[in-house]
C-alpha cells in the first residue's frame, strides 16, 4: 500500500476501532459482547497453534497419555500406569527430563487431592485478543474442557479456563490483574480474595483485619460454588509480607506463588473435582529448619607467672 493521505487515515482508522473493541471487551467481562468473536477466533486459530506446536516438539503427543478418562476409584492406577509409558516413549534428553520431571509432580498433586485431570501442553503465550496474561493449551471442547475450569500444575494454581474452541483453550492466568480466586489460610479458617498484580506477587485481602497472620504462612484455594472456576485446596503461594492492621475491616498480604507464570509447560485442567475438600495436604511439605551450629569456647587458665622478687629470693 501506497504511503498516501488516504492509507494513513485508514491506519489511524483501524487502531481506533481496536482501541474501542478492547475497551468494550475489558468492561464487559464475562458477558464481553465480542465473546463470540473470540471463541470463533480460538476455534480458527486453535488447530494451527496446535499444529506448529506439533511439529516443532516431536514430544508434545505424548503429554495426551496422562489424559485420564477411567472410573474415580482406578484414576490412580490409571496415571500411574500412563505415566510408565509416558516414561518409555520419552527420550533422554534435558526437556524430556524436565518434562517428566513436571508429569510427575502434577500427577503427585491430582493423587493427593483426589483430582481428576486432563493433561494439556502450553503452545502459546498471551492472547491475540487482547493484553491479558493468558496461555494457550492443547485441549479444547472435544477433550471435555469447559469454560471456567481450574488450571493447576506441578507446584500449584496456574488460573483458568476463559475461552474454548474445539482442540485448544484459553487459560487466564492467576498473575493477571483481572485475576481473583477466594483463599484460606494453612491449619485455619481465615479466608481471603487473592488478586493477580502481574509480575509483583499476589495481593490478598483477608475478610478478617485483626487475623493473626506472619511472613512463611502459606495459602490454598477455597472453593468456588460446585467446584467451579475453582476446586478447593490447590496451592497458591507463601506470604512474604504482612502490612501492619491499622485496625481495618480487612488486612492486606503479599504472597509469592508457588507457580512460576513465565516458564509453564505441563498443565493440567481440573475435570473432576474432589468428592471432599482436601484442605492442606496437596501442599508440599514444610521445609525443615537448617540447624545452627552451637559454638563453645572453653579457656583454660595458665599457670599463675612468678613476680622478679620471688625469682631472686629462690636463687
Amino acid at each position: 500500500m501506497r504511503d498516501t493521505r488516504e492509507s494513513r487515515l485508514l491506519l489511524v482508522l483501524l487502531i481506533a476501532v481496536a482501541f474501542a473493541l478492547i475497551t468494550v471487551d475489558i468492561r464487559g467481562g464475562e458477558d464481553s459482547p465480542v465473546d463470540g468473536a473470540r471463541q470463533g477466533a480460538a476455534t480458527v486459530f486453535g488447530p494451527i497453534e496446535s499444529g506448529v506446536s506439533a511439529a516443532v516438539d516431536p514430544v508434545g503427543n505424548a503429554v495426551s497419555a496422562i489424559r485420564e478418562s477411567g472410573d474415580r476409584h482406578d484414576r490412580l492406577a490409571v496415571l500411574e500406569e500412563e505415566n510408565a509409558a509416558l516414561k518409555a516413549r520419552l527420550g533422554s534428553d534435558d526437556r524430556s527430563r524436565s518434562r517428566l520431571k513436571q508429569l510427575d509432580k502434577m500427577l503427585k498433586i491430582a493423587g493427593k487431592g483426589q483430582y481428576g485431570i486432563k493433561g494439556a501442553e502450553v503452545i502459546a503465550i498471551g492472547a491475540a485478543q487482547g493484553f491479558s496474561w493468558t496461555i494457550t493449551i492443547d485441549v479444547g471442547t472435544n477433550d471435555g474442557i469447559k469454560r471456567d475450569m481450574t488450571v493447576l500444575n506441578g507446584e500449584g494454581l496456574v488460573g483458568r479456563v476463559t475461552t474454548v474452541g474445539p482442540n485448544t483453550a484459553t487459560v487466564l492466568l492467576a498473575s493477571d490483574p483481572d485475576f481473583t480466586v477466594g483463599t484460606r489460610m494453612e491449619s485455619g479458617d481465615e479466608l481471603g480474595f487473592a488478586s493477580g498484580q502481574g509480575d509483583r506477587p499476589l495481593r490478598v485481602e483477608l475478610l478478617n483485619g485483626k487475623a493473626e497472620v506472619k511472613k512463611g504462612d502459606r495459602l490454598v484455594t477455597f472453593g468456588s460454588q460446585a467446584d467451579r472456576p475453582f476446586v478447593p485446596g490447590v496451592p497458591v503461594g507463601v506470604v512474604s509480607r504482612v502490612d501492619p492492621s491499622g485496625g481495618g475491616l480487612t488486612r492486606t498480604l503479599y504472597v509469592t506463588p508457588y507457580v512460576g507464570f513465565t516458564k509453564l509447560d505441563i498443565v493440567g485442567v481440573v475435570v473432576e473435582a474432589p468428592k471432599k475438600d482436601p484442605r492442606d495436604t496437596v501442599l508440599p511439605p514444610k521445609p525443615k529448619p537448617t540447624p545452627r551450629p552451637t559454638v563453645t569456647v572453653t579457656v583454660t587458665p595458665s599457670p599463675e607467672a612468678p613476680v622478679d622478687g620471688q625469682n631472686q629470693q629462690e636463687q
